[in-house]
């Protein structure tokens, strides 16, 4: 058995867009540990998108907004994998659509469906397979780095992952009454995504988080997948309710020389 102990295992991995999501690198580490990797898309167009990724894999549309969704894709799933050893939620969703808005003139409509789709789906997601998900097994939802960096073009959705990183505790709280499940998040810094794409002005923070990491580059999404992979495996049994923070040494290094110097004496 590999390291990882993923044979003969199921997982279910939630929200692929496409080759560039976490949680598609995500199933690809854990189908080449020997797991199997059961997939959930938000729409009929987005499955068809997964099926030339992986022709073989089993895919059910999700919409997370929808509790019939969730009900009836759960009930699918159940039926063909009675047990499921991992949950990955890789889900998230903010309208951009108007601009980016002063946080204190984020419209309500925006910020509730942003909680939804972001945050509640994790619990949604959660009570819908807690009858299936092995008495050890663990959920791992994808957050952010930071959120308590106010930075203007990610809007109102930094406290929305926080939202998102406290329900951790009171899932895994809720849940110690039944099963020893874990809940766990992943908390990156900016990533090279589709989803990242979509958010105004991401280009020059990427390349601003390409200054300060110490290594001068980015995070990189396959290292996020590892990241996840290793909390969905028996590995990380002590670890419950963390945020694992995988920013390539961003944090300790905002004082760099260099970026002091161009932001006092900026190269015309």
């Amino acid at each position: 058995m590999g390291f990882l102990g993923f044979e003969g295992k199921t997982y279910l991995v939630f929200g692929v867009a496409n080759k560039k999501s976490v949680g598609w690198h995500v199933a690809r580490v854990v189908r080449e540990e020997g797991g199997t990797v059961v997939f959930g898309v938000r729409s009929e167009a987005r499955r068809e998108q997964l099926a030339k990724l992986a022709p073989d894999a089993e895919v059910h549309v999700c919409d997370v907004e929808k509790q019939a969704d969730i009900d009836r894709a759960a009930s699918e799933i159940r039926a063909r994998h009675p047990v499921v050893h991992g949950l990955v939620h890789s889900i998230a969703f903010a309208n951009y659509s108007e601009g980016i808005q002063p946080f204190h003139a984020t419209p309500r409509r925006d910020f509730l469906q942003a909680i939804d789709i972001s945050c509640y789906s994790l619990l949604a997601l959660s009570n819908a397979f807690k009858d299936a998900l092995a008495p050890d097994g663990s959920v791992v939802t994808i957050s952010i780095s930071t959120t308590r960096m106010a930075a203007e073009n990610y809007g109102y959705m930094a406290p929305v992952k926080a939202a998102l990183e406290s329900s951790l505790a009171f899932l895994a709280k809720s849940f110690s009454a039944f099963s020893q499940v874990r809940f766990n998040a992943v908390s990156p810094g900016l990533l090279k995504t589709s989803a990242s794409a979509g958010i105004p002005g991401y280009v020059p923070s990427y390349l601003f988080a390409e200054k300060v990491i110490p290594r001068h580059k980015a995070v990189q999404t396959e290292e996020v997948a590892n990241a996840v992979a290793f909390l969905l495996s028996q590995r990380s049994s002590g670890l419950q309710a963390q945020s694992l923070v995988i920013d390539a040494g961003m944090s300790i290094n905002y004082f760099d020389s260099e970026v002091v110097r161009l932001a006092l004496r900026p190269e015309k």
